[in-house]
């Protein structure tokens, strides 16, 4: 059984949903009380979004190198980074480090291949929305098309997540807005969502969508048992 290292903190609720999958399907899978061991190093997320927002990409590698290695020493022997928008540096962090991490675009491309959808809409910050590091990843190694949402509907999109839903605050009303953008991303073809956003997860959920979600946060954590136990 190989031990899990997790990049949390970006937010840290949905780290704590990254710690419960993992210790409940584990649980699942081996029976008894047993569960597969994890290592948490919760960072701070005011700090990487900033370096995000000043374009200071390589800064903000070389933090999560130093934090990679850090699992590493700790004995971790796989490393996640449980967000979507900090896997704009993923390639640049593995490069640097010799133990394996699992890309979230991965996870999510299998479950759509799985699910036989070539078309999905994607929600997930504006980086997530517009750059490459993962509706390009999707694109040109899986063959999966993403739509992301109109221009003008991503300033509301964002606000919730760094507004209410990184401090756990679930409305009625955002629900209801995210629940039309998917309405939105079908009518131009999506065949499903990503839900792009590991907090987004906790705000929607597959009985609120007309078309099938892929919820990251869940598919990341379930593809770390995977490699632990590997299967």
């Amino acid at each position: 059984m190989k031990k899990i290292g997790l990049i949390g903190g970006l937010s840290w609720q949905s780290t704590v949903d990254y710690y419960r999958i993992i210790n409940e399907e584990s649980n699942k899978r081996l029976g008894a009380k047993s569960t597969v061991e994890s290592i948490i190093y919760s960072t701070d997320l005011e700090t990487k979004l900033d370096h995000v927002y000043k374009g200071e990409l390589d800064v903000l590698m070389d933090e999560f190198i130093g934090i990679t290695k850090s699992l590493k020493q700790a004995g971790a022997d796989v490393v996640l980074l449980c967000t979507n928008t900090m896997h704009i540096v993923f390639e640049g962090i593995q490069k640097n480090v010799d133990v394996p991490m699992i890309h979230i675009t991965d996870a999510t491309a299998a479950a759509i291949q799985k699910a036989g959808l070539k078309k999905v809409g994607i929600l997930g910050t504006t980086f997530t929305m517009t750059q490459p590091f993962i509706i390009g990843k999707l694109k040109e190694e899986y063959g999966i098309e993403c739509v992301s949402p109109d221009p003008e509907d991503m300033p509301e999109i964002m606000r919730v997540i760094q507004e209410e839903l990184t401090f756990n605050i679930l409305k009625d009303s955002s629900r209801e807005y995210y629940v039309n953008v998917i309405r939105k991303l079908q009518a131009k073809g999506a065949e499903g969502v990503i839900l792009g956003c590991t907090e987004i997860p906790m705000l929607i959920k597959q009985k609120d969508s007309p078309v099938p979600v892929f919820d990251t946060t869940e598919l990341h954590a379930l593809s770390a048992v995977d490699y632990a136990l590997g299967e």
